[in-house]
Parts: C-alpha cells; sequence; structure tokens
C-alpha cells in the first residue's frame, strides 16, 4: 500500500482515539441505512469527569502503535502479523468507551478501512478442511450479524477467520428497530440484541459484493497461475476465506419466500454458500416459518430458484437454514426430516435464544426484549447440535454456533456434530486477538486426543 493510504488510516483512526480521549464518542446517524459514501458517526459531548484517564489510554495506545510501527518495519510478515495482533489488545479497550451498537458501527469502519491485523501465518495443517466441495484453511467463522451489509469482508476474512457470514441481507432496505437495541451483560461475556433486520438491501449488498468479486477475478488474471499445492487453493469467491450470505425477510413482507427467493437471485452469484434465517427472534413472525410444513414449502421454493440459474462447473452454492435454539424435540426432529428429505446441505445451530438462563438472571440489561448470545448460550445450543447430530444421522454438515469463547469450547462443538463453528460475542467483546488463540487452542485439543484432522473429530461424542 501507499504511505499516503496508510498515513490517511492512521490519521482517522488517531482522530477517533482523540475523541475518545476528551471523552466524546462516536455515534450512528438517527438513520441505520446509509450509503457507503456516508460518515455514520458523529461527535457527541463528552462527559468531563472522564477526561484525565481516557486521555492516559489513547496515548498510550497511539504511542504504542507508532512506536511499534520501527519495530515491524524490519520484520517478517509472521512477526509483523504476531505484533499487529498483539496491538490490537491494546486498541480493544478503547471500544467499550462505546455504547455496544456505536463500538459495532466504529468495528466495522475499521475492519472496512484496513485498520485491523492481516493474519499472514499459515493455519495448523490439522485445522484444514473441505466441506460441500470447498476447501476451508481452518473451521472457524464470523457469524451472521456482525458484517451485516458486507462491508468489510476482505478486512474481515484477512484477520484468518475460515469463513465469514455476512447478513441478514433483507430485499428493501429498513432501519431495523428503534435505539437502544443491543445490551452487554459484562459480567456473563453476553450480548442481548433486538436489532430487527436492520439493512441496506439486496441492492446495496450486491454492489459491495460485485465490487470484490470483480477485483478479485482481476487480480486473479493478472498473476501467475499458483503451483498446484499451493495454499492459494484454499478459499472461495471472496478471496482467502469462504464467503457465506445469510438471507432474510422484510418485517412488512406478507410472502417470507418471494423476499428468500429475492435474495438467491440476486446474491447467491457472489456466496459460498447461502443461509435461510428463519430463527431470529425479533422479526415478529419469522420462527414460525420453522414449522415442518412451513419450511418444506419454503426450502422448495428457494432450491427451485436456486438450482433454475445458470451455474458453471463449480455448480451452485449450498443451502443452508439457520434454526433456533428454543425448538421443542418435535420441532427438530420435524426439521431433520425435512432437511433429509429435501437433501439440505447443511444446518446453522443455532441462533440467539429468547429464554434467559439462570447465570444472568438479576444482571443489569437482562430483562431486555431480544435474542441472547454468548457465553450462557453455549449450553442450550450445543445440546440442540448433539440432538440434530444424532437425527440426521450425522448426514449434513452443521454449523455450531452460540457461545463459542475458546478453542476448548469449539472442540466441544465439533465433537457434538459440527463440522463448521462460528463466532460472534467473544469477538465483539475480545476483539481479533482472539482468533489467533482459539485456533491453536482447537489445534492442541485435536492432537492432543489423537485426531489427524478436524473431520475424523466431527461426531466424536456419537461414536465413543
Amino acid at each position: 500500500m501507499g504511505g499516503g493510504c496508510v498515513g490517511g488510516r492512521w490519521q482517522r483512526l488517531s482522530q477517533m482515539l482523540q475523541v475518545s480521549a476528551r471523552g466524546g464518542a462516536y455515534r450512528c446517524s438517527s438513520s441505520a441505512i446509509h450509503t457507503p459514501s456516508a460518515d455514520p458517526y458523529r461527535p457527541i459531548a463528552p462527559p468531563k469527569s472522564r477526561l484525565t484517564w481516557r486521555r492516559l489510554l489513547t496515548g498510550t495506545i497511539l504511542g504504542s502503535i507508532i512506536g511499534g510501527g520501527a519495530y515491524v518495519g524490519t520484520s517478517d510478515e509472521a512477526t509483523i502479523s504476531k505484533w499487529a495482533f498483539q496491538a490490537a489488545n491494546l486498541v480493544n479497550p478503547v471500544f467499550r468507551l462505546f455504547e455496544p451498537e456505536d463500538a459495532h458501527r466504529l468495528a466495522i469502519w475499521a475492519a472496512a478501512h484496513g485498520l485491523v491485523p492481516r493474519e499472514t501465518r499459515p493455519d495448523p495443517d490439522v485445522l484444514e478442511l473441505e466441506v460441500w466441495g470447498r476447501s476451508f484453511a481452518n473451521p472457524v467463522g464470523l457469524a451472521a450479524g456482525f458484517d451485516k451489509n458486507a462491508e468489510a469482508v476482505e478486512g474481515l476474512l484477512g484477520l484468518g477467520f475460515g469463513f465469514v457470514e455476512v447478513g441478514s441481507v433483507t430485499p428493501v432496505p429498513q432501519e431495523g428497530n428503534p435505539r437502544p437495541r443491543v445490551f452487554r451483560l459484562q459480567e456473563e461475556g453476553a450480548i442481548i440484541n433486538r436489532y430487527g433486520f436492520n439493512s441496506e438491501g439486496i441492492v446495496a449488498v450486491a454492489k459491495r459484493l460485485g465490487a470484490q468479486h470483480g477485483k478479485r477475478r482481476l487480480a486473479e488474471s493478472t498473476r501467475e497461475p499458483p503451483p498446484h499445492d499451493s495454499e492459494s487453493r484454499l478459499g472461495g469467491k471472496a478471496g482467502p476465506g469462504i464467503l457465506g450470505v445469510n438471507l432474510g425477510k422484510n418485517k412488512t413482507s406478507e410472502d417470507a419466500a418471494a423476499d428468500y427467493v429475492q435474495g438467491v437471485h440476486t446474491l447467491s452469484q457472489y456466496a459460498d454458500y447461502l443461509v435461510i434465517n428463519v430463527s431470529s427472534p425479533n422479526t415478529p413472525g419469522l420462527r414460525k416459518l420453522q414449522g415442518r410444513k412451513q419450511l418444506q414449502d419454503l426450502i422448495k421454493k428457494v432450491l427451485a430458484a436456486r438450482d433454475e440459474m445458470q451455474w458453471g462447473e463449480a455448480g451452485p452454492p449450498p443451502l443452508l437454514v439457520k434454526i433456533a435454539p428454543d425448538l421443542s424435540k418435535q420441532d427438530l426432529s420435524d426439521i431433520a426430516a425435512v432437511a433429509m428429505t429435501l437433501r439440505l446441505d447443511g444446518l446453522v445451530i443455532s441462533n440467539t435464544t429468547t429464554s434467559r438462563p439462570d447465570a444472568v438472571l438479576g444482571l443489569v440489561h437482562a430483562d431486555e426484549t431480544g435474542g441472547l448470545s454468548g457465553k450462557p448460550l453455549f449450553k442450550m445450543s450445543t445440546d440442540v447440535l448433539r440432538d440434530m447430530y444424532q437425527l440426521t444421522r450425522g448426514k449434513i454438515p452443521l454449523i455450531g454456533c452460540g457461545g463459542i469463547a475458546s478453542g476448548e469450547d469449539a472442540y466441544l462443538k465439533i465433537r457434538a456434530g459440527a463440522t463448521l463453528v462460528q463466532l460472534y460475542t467473544a469477538f465483539a467483546y475480545e476483539g481479533p486477538s482472539m482468533l489467533p488463540r482459539i485456533k491453536a487452542e482447537l489445534a492442541a485439543c485435536l492432537e492432543r486426543d489423537g485426531f489427524k484432522s478436524v473431520q475424523d473429530a466431527v461426531g466424536a461424542d456419537h461414536h465413543s
């Protein structure tokens, strides 16, 4: 990158941190829908009581970043990458100074502008696997809901995720529910959100993914083809990792199937896999689509829309369904039967929960309406994952999502039946530095128990 580009990015980050040092914050504009060229942040008045310690914190962070620049300039790529992730630990506390949704927007902005670490170190060989004919460098992905509008795909994949899932994307732009709509339950590493499918719509997302797809194709056409055994085989349509697109329906839509079909027609060409989200608790009536007949009818229509499109040698993107953790045994049995009958490509287990486990009762914000994610969701979502693996007899790839905060957590999901796993809340709390740690811990768990690959460990609890 040119020096001017890098300088501009650091100048912008410096300005934002200086606002933080003055006790200020950046708050999203009144509309949750904005164009890529618009600045969604505007300064708000700082509380004077926090001025001194914020200045000290910001000065320490900036000093570490600037001072480290001279060091990494003479280091190899692996050392630079290691230092960058360590430096992210210094910056991460700044995000705690903001309201949760503002911190979320700031994180997306930083990733979109290259102000996050880039992983150049190869993942352990034991983590590589193939699913749906696609090669994953590792099984650890970023769940939908973080990058709702595909604003920061390249930066997020560059962090070292094996895959990133964007969305949920609705056909027509909608603002979602009124703010405040995100709440931290920090004592338990949890979040409650009721965003309500705030989305810029499929047209805006298609433009971004299309531009990125074109950029990748151009880069591939201007460089020499890689050796057959090169690591550049890994990845998908978006670059170094696999890209999933999560589809939602508009709140006021009376024809849910038409909304999902529209998403397939517009976005599937850019996706390595597609997800039908019928499990968000924040869109009225959405979870009713998990009923046996409703789900069967919906999947048939979406599959037909996907299969009627023209596809190349790689074929159409796999289709998955994301389900809730708050389902009865009969509900799970019905979903498994539909998935098996219609040969669904996979299931994401699970979305957030409307229940409130004992661990969060009595905490500030615990009574807020919305879906709970994070550590308190781990056991519930893993139990549903285990049941679904048994119901589908291990024949359908499952993505385990909910409460993962360590490599051991990811490993337990895999043993319960997950082929891939996803993070969200722990990433929101800990930032980029947690990703190398989780991958290293997962590799250590696999090697400790004698597994030569992730695939060998999938569903191990059911085989012992």
